[in-house]
């Protein structure tokens, strides 16, 4: 009982030691109330070394009661009141356009309290980092803004949509970043801020503590892996009852060992054992 409880949690370890940033939940603990790294990232994906991040929050839900409600994996806001809404997206089926247009619509929603002026709206960003390139145009970044198209000119609205394209991994700051994102040991981090909280997270006791649901994802896939494995064998036990019942039908009625072999998809020494039972 104890090997198999040790075995577990070595598992267990492993499991959360091959954790990386592109993993949404990991990212999340990675980002939880850290300011220091929230603002790297802010920071290397807008250009802007100013940033100062105010506060970070992880699975914010914004309930909107007139449609779809919305969960924020990570949301930051900085000292001048813009909103930062930062999400990993590994399918390119989680990041389409109207995704971004939808998310971008919640912060406005949600920040702009009653009885303020629309002046008031504070400067959100939708940011969306990506596994692929699902815009296709091999652009590390793009920024995405509404503009006027008969002059070209920005229409100023204080919205931004931002896809990042983590195969984009060169010696630029932002390709640095996206290596880190797809780092599993804090040695080889590129950014400090990162490196002590991975530390914690994968190799102190706290750490293995805080990260439960990580844990609990991670022994559901297992439960669920176990119990296709049980129901295909289950299957395959069923099916090679009823080709032995078959076969066994076919003897009965006199037909060959070729014939029975043939039809029944049973192996011809398989066959042959079951005659031999039925002339005993």
């Amino acid at each position: 009982m104890q090997t198999n409880e040790a075995g577990q949690e070595s598992e267990i370890k492993q499991v959360i030691r091959s954790l990386c940033m592109m993993n949404n939940r990991f990212m999340n603990f990675m980002l939880d109330d850290n300011k220091e790294a929230a603002q790297v990232f802010l920071r290397v994906i807008l250009g802007d070394d100013k940033i100062k991040v105010r506060n970070v929050r992880i699975q914010s839900f914004i309930q909107n009661i007139y449609g779809h409600s919305s969960q924020l994996y990570i949301l930051a806001q900085d000292s001048k009141g813009r909103y930062f809404n930062v999400e990993v997206q590994r399918s390119d089926e989680g990041a389409p356009a109207r995704r971004a247009r939808f998310y971008s619509s919640i912060l406005d929603t949600h920040f702009l309290q009653p009885g303020k002026l629309y002046e008031e709206l504070p400067d959100t960003y939708v940011i969306f980092i990506t596994e692929n390139d699902v815009l296709h145009d091999n652009l590390p970044l793009y920024n995405i803004r509404r503009r006027i198209d008969e002059n070209a000119k920005c229409f100023e609205d204080g919205s931004h949509i931002i896809y990042v394209n983590s195969q984009r991994r060169d010696d630029t700051a932002l390709g640095k970043l996206m290596q880190d994102l797809y780092c599993t040991d804090p040695k080889n981090l590129h950014y400090h801020e990162f490196a002590e909280r991975m530390e914690f997270l994968k190799y102190s006791k706290e750490g293995e503590e805080k990260m439960t649901d990580v844990i609990e994802e991670y022994a559901a896939r297992k439960a669920e892996v176990v119990a296709k494995e049980a129901a295909k064998e289950a299957a395959e036990a069923t099916a090679k009852e009823n080709k032995i019942e078959f076969a066994k039908g076919l003897l009965a009625d006199g037909m060959s060992i070729e014939f029975t072999v043939r039809h029944s998809k049973l192996s011809e020494a398989e066959v042959r054992e079951l005659a031999s039972k039925l002339t005993a």
